[in-house]
């Protein structure tokens, strides 16, 4: 359709009900702005300056253990405490605030610094998503807790300060807005079509085939529709499941296949460690049956056109709406088009 392949339009995003501004005529603009810096060296398999790396002494003065695969600890400067006092202000209807409490975890992938989930294999991975579940699960049945929130931020593009291969777990007392957004559109959905909106959006998405990435028997990871970021991704289970706790073997080893194909797929695009934000969206811990929520993953990278040009958020999409210039269809064409064997590991051949 010439709509959306060359003419400025918005695209409906249907999980949280606000559109993105798309303009495709603007790919070949020049640009002149900021560049990014690329790392230009290997990093070792154990960096003695580390903060995270087995053994050595983190910020707080806590020492590491010597451990081996996953860590995981509390985060040495939590942005939430579980001592929030049980609070409330309001001032005049307009001044309002509310205690939060919670807690923050950090989870190591591996006792190696230079690894990623694209550098790990599938049997690294798994045990990663076994400890998401398990923390998910402990921290979930909390009192207090009602939504636990697993993200990476991978790549000081993208604000990590460190970059030994880590994500963390911020549990909440409250749903934060994009969980909550999601929740109602979902809910929203089922109760109007008595389906789950991302069962049938899957369902459509593989029909049509134009922006799927890549696939297993119990994952698809793919562009959305109503994608932000000029790469961003949607990995989707492909049963209807709500969380870790309902995921089979068969199924956690899927996840951590498909994990592992997107992220090389990223890294092979401009052949740089590339950097993102990813975060798992499953069901609030709040003890609700939350029938339509449907287990999912978000990437939000931010590399534009190549290793060193990003996108910015600003101007109009703060003060607008979100804006892109390459199509969801161009995107998942590019990455489906990239290898699934790291470039490095070509490199080496």
């Amino acid at each position: 359709m010439s709509l959306l392949n060359s003419a400025s339009h918005r695209r409906l995003n249907q999980l949280t009900g606000e559109w993105v501004l798309v303009s495709p005529h603007r790919t070949s603009r020049p640009w002149q702005g900021q560049v990014e810096k690329v790392r230009d060296a290997e990093r070792p398999q154990y960096d003695p300056c580390c903060y995270l790396c087995p053994g050595n002494d983190r910020a707080n003065g806590a020492r590491n253990p010597p451990y081996e695969g996953v860590f995981a600890f509390d985060n040495d400067f939590a942005a939430l405490t579980p001592q929030a006092p049980a609070a409330a202000f309001a001032q005049d209807g307009l001044l309002v605030a509310e205690s939060e409490p919670g807690l923050c975890r950090v989870l190591c992938f591996s006792e190696r610094h230079d690894l990623t989930l694209s550098r790990m294999t599938v049997a690294e991975i798994v045990p990663v998503i076994e400890a998401w579940r398990e923390e998910t699960m402990r921290l979930g049945a909390l009192d207090m807790i009602n939504h636990v929130q697993i993200f990476e931020n991978r790549g000081a593009a993208m604000g990590a300060s460190n970059p030994h291969p880590h994500c963390q777990i911020w549990a909440t007392h409250s749903i934060p807005n994009e969980a909550l957004k999601e929740l109602t559109r979902q809910s929203a959905y089922l109760a109007q079509h008595g389906a789950c909106l991302l069962c049938d959006y899957l369902a459509l998405e593989e029909k049509l085939a134009e922006r799927i990435v890549c696939r297993n028997d119990h994952f698809v990871a793919l562009v959305p529709f109503w994608a932000i970021w000029p790469f961003e991704t949607m990995v989707l289970a492909t049963r209807h499941v709500g969380a870790f706790d309902e995921l089979t073997g068969e199924e956690t080893r899927a996840l951590a296949d498909i994990l592992r194909r997107l992220t090389i797929r990223y890294d092979n695009l401009f052949e740089t460690d590339f950097p993102y934000s990813m975060g798992i969206h499953q069901r609030p811990t709040d003890s609700a049956p939350h029938a339509g929520w449907h287990f999912h993953a978000h990437f939000y990278p931010p590399l534009l056109r190549s290793a060193s040009v990003r996108k910015f958020m600003v101007g109009f999409e703060m003060l607008g709406e979100p804006q892109r210039d390459i199509t969801p269809e161009a995107a998942a064409a590019r990455l489906r088009d990239v290898s699934e064997i790291h470039f490095l590991d070509q490199a080496a051949r």
